[in-house]
């Protein structure tokens, strides 16, 4: 494996618990793919790329070791990158619908940069107002832009997939399984492309450690976006998970998860 060691040239705290690194780097990254990401002494993980042209670029949620010492990071600090991996996000179609929740915004955000749609939507959901980023970024890339927030503290209240309408020819999406579950069912129901990224447990990135497996599709190779036709023949999918043993346990299953 080939790592490449970059240099931070920005750090970005998007908000209390999001931050975005930017660093440089000649590879090519299609929007939609993701680097392995490694920090000696702390721990190896995937991270998407939030942003592909000019500089690269990581946003990311702190959610334990790993990623805490990624995000203590600073301007000239260096870490490890190997990839571009996977299969990233392709234009179909005219007019494109997006749809994030949570941090699945980092990945959506460079394609609906570079995308050449005749007519873009973004819709964006997220728990609280406090935990939206990237709107100013995308404001003026969008033909429309909706906004949800569970509780009402920003935008509309409710959830992301409660702004869905089936007047574009494709829905691209990234956030929790349950949400693209959910699109899946829709997009069968009114006969709509729908390309998803999805997000599994990865410890090698390129095929070998099958712990990203689901329903035989390896999210690292595979995917990590995928198309219907792949989608459909994956009955987990916000259903059931797998934990770092590789036990496979229902979504959301509190007792299970500890």
């Amino acid at each position: 494996m080939i790592y490449e060691r970059v240099y931070v040239k920005e750090s970005v705290r998007e908000n209390r618990d999001v931050y975005t690194l930017l660093f440089e780097s000649g590879i090519r990254v299609i929007p939609g793919q993701f680097a392995m990401v490694w920090i000696p002494g702390a721990d190896e993980f995937p991270m998407s790329f939030s942003y592909t042209s000019g500089l690269k670029g990581f946003t990311f949620k702190v959610v334990g070791k790993g990623t805490e010492t990624f995000s203590k990071l600073r301007e000239g600090d260096s870490f490890f990158i190997r990839g571009p991996y996977g299969k990233g996000y392709m234009e179909y179609g005219q007019r494109a619908t997006f749809i994030s929740g949570g941090t699945g915004i980092s990945s959506l955000a460079p394609f609906i940069e570079i995308s050449k749609f005749s007519s873009k939507r973004l819709i964006m959901g997220a728990r609280s107002k406090e935990n939206l980023y990237f709107i100013e970024r995308l404001r003026d890339k969008v033909d429309e832009l909706i906004v949800f927030t569970e509780d009402g503290s920003y935008g509309r209240k409710g959830l992301a997939t409660d702004g869905l309408r089936y007047d574009h020819d494709v829905i691209y999406a990234c956030g929790p399984e349950r949400m693209i579950r959910k699109i899946l069912d829709i997009s069968v129901e009114k006969d709509i492309q729908i390309f998803a990224s999805l997000e599994r447990m990865m410890k090698c990135g390129i095929g070998i450690c099958d712990s990203c497996t689901i329903n035989g599709y390896r999210v690292c190779v595979d995917g990590p976006v995928f198309s219907r036709a792949d989608l459909i023949n994956m009955p987990d999918l916000g259903r059931y998970t797998r934990l770092p043993s590789g036990r496979r346990v229902r979504i959301g299953d509190s007792r299970e998860m500890q």
